[in-house]
């Protein structure tokens, strides 16, 4: 009877401990998942914590799981795409119910894809897209990436031709000279963003990029690479700096300012985001212009996630709802901004 009572008591703790490890956040161990019968288990690979937009992203996950009472295995990859893969491995592993995952780099996928396929677990794609056959996963929830960079590129020439910086407006005749902060190569983020910005920007041929360099998405590569470029002979020649989110503009507008230059009057700055950071640098007058790339997708994430359990039908593509701020509208939204 003793070696009966030990063998269950090993198994009762086995069982509360089955889905401990990987970081589980939010959820409980009772009830169950809004709009369903059972509590469903999803795993979310999530790329890092390299910036505000992303804390905002985590954060909104997080708490929107345990909003639907949904148990998440929640996994941070480090910017490493080979933590991500193993991440999801362990998540077909533990038999989770779907995985969502925001993916470092938008190559090499396919054959993870397919092994949660063959698995039978429905995946979502989060804020970045994947270079795959759309029938190796569910949904993408996010931005439009490409449609952010065409955004900036259209607020910039408006404000050139309308404003200028202190080399002047933009007649059509004079070249403007732009400098570009990318994001992490090989992201659909800073893939797209670039291809979007090129192609508006090709409908003006005086407007050019002199300088293009990554960032990764941090505000201290944003400052480095700025540094350098404003120790550089053909510093003064600098109109604008696209930058592509706002850690990486905010980097690189302390380094402008120690180069003894004005930021958003010598060197005009757009970026990608519109979290609280870049709004505290508008009302400063230190930043132009942010495009709102919006990190709060936990609730859209978790519904989806419950629809694709319940083998309900889905839009391949869930978009945000964004919008895009400058100096005129940017102290009237600020006290509303949740991220």
């Amino acid at each position: 009877m003793k070696k009966l009572l030990t063998v269950l008591l090993v198994l009762t703790v086995a069982s509360s401990l089955a889905f401990a490890g990987g970081g589980q956040q939010g959820g409980g161990s009772g009830g169950v998942t809004k709009g369903m019968d059972r509590k469903i288990v999803m795993g979310y690979s999530q790329i890092g914590a390299e910036s505000e937009w992303r804390t905002a992203c985590t954060n909104s996950v997080k708490a929107a799981a345990a909003d639907f009472n949904i148990e998440l295995i929640f996994s941070d990859a480090q910017q490493k795409q080979e933590n991500q893969l193993q991440a999801i491995r362990s998540f077909i592993r533990q038999k989770v119910d779907v995985i969502a995952f925001t993916p470092v780099v938008s190559t090499g996928w396919e054959a993870i894809l397919q092994e949660c396929k063959d698995a039978g677990i429905p995946t979502i794609c989060v804020d970045r897209t994947v270079e795959a056959p759309n029938t190796l996963y569910d949904v993408y929830i996010g931005s439009d990436i490409k449609a952010e960079g065409v955004k900036a590129a259209k607020w910039m020439v408006d404000y050139m031709k309308s404003t200028g910086n202190t080399r002047g407006k933009d007649d059509g005749n004079r070249t403007i000279n732009i400098v570009e902060l990318q994001g992490t190569v090989g992201s659909a983020a800073a893939t797209d963003r670039q291809i979007g910005f090129k192609e508006e920007l090709a409908k003006y041929p005086n407007y050019k990029i002199i300088k293009s360099q990554t960032g990764n998405f941090t505000r201290a590569e944003g400052l480095q690479v700025m540094e350098a470029w404003m120790k550089a002979p053909d510093a003064g020649e600098i109109d604008v700096l696209f930058a592509h989110n706002d850690d990486m503009a905010i980097g690189a507008i302390d380094a402008i300012k120690a180069a003894g230059k004005k930021p958003a009057t010598d060197i005009i700055i757009i970026s990608v985001d519109a979290v609280k950071g870049a709004f505290e640098a508008m009302l400063r007058k230190e930043l132009n212009a942010t495009i709102e790339c919006n990190p709060l997708l936990g609730p859209q994430i978790m519904e989806t996630g419950i629809k694709l359990v319940q083998k309900q039908p889905v839009q391949k593509w869930i978009p945000s709802i964004e919008g895009q701020y400058d100096w005129t509208t940017a102290e009237a939204a600020y006290p509303s901004r949740q991220y």
